[in-house]
């Protein structure tokens, strides 16, 4: 199997990048590149101490914040291999994860994958459940029209993406495809999160997502599929939990969607900003 190079890209990450990079260094993987972009906590601290038990580990810091797609280049133009696992520093992998990923590869129309996030957030909350339900629309739009996010792999076809992108998967996307090279779900690598667990965390990440792709759409011409509004409602339709509460916490998730990807627009179009450098959804930081 041909070998990889894992970049994790992080920003005050130290409650998970230590217990990561020993996830990481039990997985396949050759090279492992963690940028570290204006970080104010331990972060540096802590990849140093692991660097210095691993010899795969490499550390590059920003010193000021530049957003993740800067912090994406830094790694794609140190990394030392062909195939790319880029992630965020705010997930765990399960065993063999990484593996999982990569094994697609072996086809040579494949030009990038992407793993399947599960949040660990409770389901008996609101806002839990929203996240759940909203990552399992994912995974279901991505086994029709494959859209990656968390943890991504891919062949080392270009320089860069935009610097100024809020949304790198999906400008990895449109690089990746613009080669045409073909997409993989690979919903067997597992991937965990934590989600918002406040209803205002869940509407700035959505918020910034929706402007990041409103962005990508404009600049690129390229849109991912879960823009797709009819087969979101289908599916929700399709998949409606059983229980009054539940049908009740699906239409009040609609509705957060709706005013965040409005509030993305208005953004994007009204007070045309862009979120390539993005305030903390804090309660997703402790996974």
């Amino acid at each position: 199997m041909e070998s990889a190079s894992i970049g994790i890209c992080a920003y005050n990450e130290e409650n998970n990048i230590g217990k990561l990079l020993d996830n990481l260094r039990e997985q396949i993987g050759n090279e492992i590149i963690v940028v570290a972009s204006g970080c104010t906590d331990d972060t540096v601290e802590i990849v140093d101490s692991k660097k210095a038990k691993d010899d795969r580990i490499k550390l590059f810091v920003q010193e000021q914040r530049e957003g993740k797609s800067s912090a994406a280049n830094l790694f794609i133009k140190n990394s030392s291999n062909n195939l790319l696992v880029l992630l965020s520093a705010d997930i765990l992998p399960d065993n063999d994860a990484i593996e999982k990923l990569i094994q697609v590869f072996k086809d040579d129309k494949i030009g990038m994958a992407g793993a399947r996030p599960i949040p660990v957030n409770t389901h008996k909350t609101f806002i839990g459940f929203c996240v759940n339900y909203m990552w399992q629309l994912h995974h279901l739009i991505a086994l029709q029209d494959p859209k990656c996010g968390e943890m991504i792999a891919f062949r080392k076809v270009f320089e860069q993406i935009p610097a100024e992108s809020a949304v790198d998967e999906a400008s990895i996307e449109e690089k990746i495809r613009k080669k045409g090279l073909e997409i993989k779900y690979v919903p067997e690598a597992v991937v965990r999160n934590m989600g918002p667990k406040s209803i205002s965390d869940f509407i700035k990440q959505r918020r910034r997502i929706a402007l990041g792709h409103h962005w990508l759409k404009k600049n690129k011409g390229y849109e991912v599929s879960t823009l797709n509004g009819g087969k979101i409602i289908n599916l929700i339709l399709a998949n409606m939990p059983k229980g009054l509460l539940k049908k009740i916490w699906v239409i009040g998730m609609i509705k957060l969607e709706i005013w965040s990807r409005f509030l993305g627009w208005w953004d994007y179009t009204v007070l045309k900003k862009n979120a390539h450098i993005w305030k903390v959804a804090k309660t997703t930081k402790k996974l």
